[in-house]
């Protein structure tokens, strides 16, 4: 692989390097012109070194858009009066969304045009969409900028006149059930000074003059900082529920869903270290918490006794089990759906749960998946006695698709399969799983995806990681990932501790004390790849996103020889000042998942693999930085001084490479085609960095 000087001597870092502030700390100030021009010269000097990249990024925007049905209309889902499905045109970013009556007395008719709301924005994303119970009128909350903070809309459907509610509030709405023909109430989130959501308001929407709102009501505030509080409806329509969680700790608070305006009633208190979640079925709540053990248990509680002021007493149904993890539940009249995952397959299953009465299992049944490991996942439905099921499945050689499970008769009927195109087929994959072995012995599933008729020898790899918050990497299929498996290359996912793919233990084994597990896990990973065959050694690029990005940035400072190019995107590097500074956005109710660096073990732990704290003069790799200026997760100034620092540590010749966003946040572009664009920009390093393509001059 050719490369270029990393730091030649017109860098922007050369350029803007202050001797007062060798840490860059500078670029922290978001108002200051310096801070803008170091970015946009970066970019500049970014796109400059891409230049000779370019014909192949649009190669594979181009191959991209060849595979995939651009025209794409979803299921319908049917609602008591409307059914509802959103369709995507061939050249739009954005959906319309759709619906005809049920009764098939109308014609279908449009009533809610995304794509004309967001042509007046350079950044648009909808946060939530939430129907009136009668169907009838629709709220949702949309972002403009980027930074997550959302605007409240109301609309008459099918063509009224949208009207403004509220500004900057959370993403999540939710209807209480007290609907008249006059109008209903409305639950909605706000955030604190550091875009912690505290608090939770209700709207009393007057349907005879939504232009005129009512001032919004505060129904509950939560006041620990390390609590985010949240809200949502059970299955039955019968109860509205607040959630205040920190990462390890949750409190859940009742109101009757048609009776909004009751004070909320504790339904679960906050015990240090508990998790809970809730759902509903008439007479009695459900719960899966893990006060017995980290694998969580299913509970029971009668719901007129809870009424009556009873103290709660949960009857348990299903307890906790060393083998596999409940990691979540649906409730329907018949009885509960609940999913687990097994420790030592890596993989989630759906188990029903047929109930007699309140809490007799009279069926307790797997329902079959298609392959092994791939995702199954059970979809929304609208109606709570339902014994008509819908699952999306998919793998890393398994296109998504939708089938609609009888769950009485056990019949199974294909909706819809995600259509690819071109030369390479999902067919022509092989899918494999192994197994590294850490340092400290425990075993670590590596999954890996190639073209079959090349899985006889070792192959360039893009090695991706996570790794944090108990998120599971389980099987997804990507078509823009087919352009690079067409080309050679395989691509292997490490689903290392601090992730959730063993279940909660796995969790816990990856955060605060245990964070070393994490890096260990993904060099082992790497390692295995090599040791069996399927990946060439000199020939790794490790790709992170978020969180992923502390992982890659730590395991690219530690062993910088062990990959040929890394691609940060997004990437929390500066873990311990970021901790350290409570005013900023996630920092407190992040202490659970890192620690308080104000307690002086923890300071050092943090210091110990912070990425920016661990940058030392040595040859790095190629690195692909990628941060957004309106990112309120992961601040903009994050990757930029890691790509300052890296520079000028850089004792290789391999470039370091930062491009900012400037119109997006965290989760990057709004619309499909730039984000699939900015897809495509990665995938053209990541061949380059491979030896797969032209070196830039």
């Amino acid at each position: 692989m050719k490369a270029q000087p990393g730091m030649p001597k017109d860098s922007p870092v050369t350029r803007h390097k202050r001797h007062d502030d060798p840490d860059w700390h500078w670029l922290e100030q978001r108002d200051a012109p310096a801070t803008r021009a170091f970015l946009e010269d970066a970019n500049q000097a970014h796109e400059r070194w891409f230049r000779p990249l370019a014909p192949l990024a649009s190669a594979l925007y181009q191959d991209h858009l060849s595979r995939r049905e651009l025209a794409v209309k979803s299921l319908e889902a049917e609602l008591d009066v409307f059914a509802v499905w959103s369709e995507t045109g061939q050249d739009d970013d954005y959906p319309r969304w759709w619906r005809r009556p049920l009764d098939q007395g109308s014609a279908p008719a449009c009533f809610f045009d995304v794509v004309e709301r967001a042509g007046r924005h350079a950044f648009f994303d909808i946060g939530d969409m939430a129907l009136a119970p009668d169907e009838q009128w629709l709220a949702w909350s949309e972002d403009t900028q980027g930074d997550e903070r959302y605007t409240l809309w109301l609309k008459a459907l099918p063509d009224g006149e949208p009207h403004k509610l509220a500004d900057d509030i959370g993403p999540a709405l939710c209807w209480a059930e007290d609907q008249t023909p006059r109008g209903a109430t409305l639950l909605f989130t706000r955030f604190d000074s550091t875009q912690r959501p505290d608090s939770l308001w209700r709207c009393q929407v007057d349907f005879t003059a939504p232009e005129r709102p009512a001032p919004a009501t505060l129904v509950f505030r939560e006041e620990d900082a390390e609590f985010w509080l949240g809200m949502g409806k059970t299955r039955s329509k019968a109860w509205l529920l607040i959630e205040t969680s920190a990462k390890d700790t949750t409190e859940i608070l009742a109101i009757p869903a048609d009776a909004p305006n009751t004070p909320p009633r504790l339904l679960h208190r906050r015990i240090k270290g508990v998790e809970v979640s809730i759902d509903h079925r008439p007479g009695a709540f459900y719960r899966l918490h893990n006060q017995d053990g980290p694998h969580f248990a299913l509970d029971t509680l009668a719901e007129a006794a809870w009424e009556k002021g009873d103290a709660p007493t949960w009857q348990t149904l299903i307890a906790h089990d060393d083998a596999r993890t409940l990691e979540g539940m649906d409730a329907y009249a018949w009885g509960l759906i609940v999913a687990q995952r097994s420790h030592d397959e890596a993989q989630t299953r759906l188990r029903r749960l047929v109930l007699d009465g309140l809490d007799e299992i009279t069926v307790d049944t797997l329902i079959a998946l298609p392959e092994t490991p791939c995702s199954q996942l059970l979809e929304d439905s609208a109606h709570f006695d339902t014994t008509t099921v819908r699952l999306r499945e998919e793998s890393f050689t398994r296109p998504a698709s939708w089938y609609e499970l009888d769950l009485e008769s056990g019949d199974r009927r294909h909706l819809k399969t995600v259509p690819v195109h071109g030369g390479l087929k999902p067919e022509a994959l092989v899918s494999r799983r192994i197994w590294a072995s850490a340092p400290d012995g425990e075993r670590v599933p590596v999954s890996i995806v190639m073209r079959a008729d090349l899985a006889d020898q070792p192959l360039p790899t893009l090695l991706y990681g996570y790794g944090a918050y108990g998120e599971p990497l389980d099987p997804w299929f990507s078509i823009a990932r087919l352009s690079l498996l067409e080309r050679g290359v395989a691509f292997a996912v490490a689903h290392v501790r601090g992730g959730g793919e063993r279940g909660e233990p796995w969790y816990l084994d990856g955060k605060m004390a245990h964070k070393e597990n994490s890096f260990d896990d993904f060099l082992a990973a790497r390692q295995e790849l090599v040791d069996e065959g399927l990946s060439q050694a000199k020939r790794i690029v490790a790709v992170g996103a978020s969180a992923g990005g502390l992982l890659v940035g730590a395991c690219v400072n530690r062993a910088p020889q062990a990959f040929c190019a890394a691609v940060l995107d997004v990437p929390f590097l500066d873990v311990l000042r970021t901790m350290q500074n409570p005013d900023l956005p996630l920092t407190t109710a992040e202490y659970s998942e890192w620690g308080n660096p104000a307690e002086l073990e923890v300071e050092a732990r943090l210091r110990g693999y912070s990425p920016m704290d661990n940058i030392q003069p040595q040859a790095y790799p190629a690195l692909w930085i990628e941060g957004n200026w309106f990112d309120t997760r992961v601040g903009y100034w994050e990757p930029a001084k890691f790509y300052a620092r890296v520079s000028q540590a850089q004792r290789g010749d391999a470039p370091i490479l930062l491009h900012t966003d400037m119109d997006s946040g965290h989760g990057g572009a709004s619309g499909r085609f730039k984000s699939w664009q900015d897809a495509a920009r990665q995938d053209a390093f990541i061949l380059w960095a491979l030896g797969l393509a032209d070196a830039p001059v």
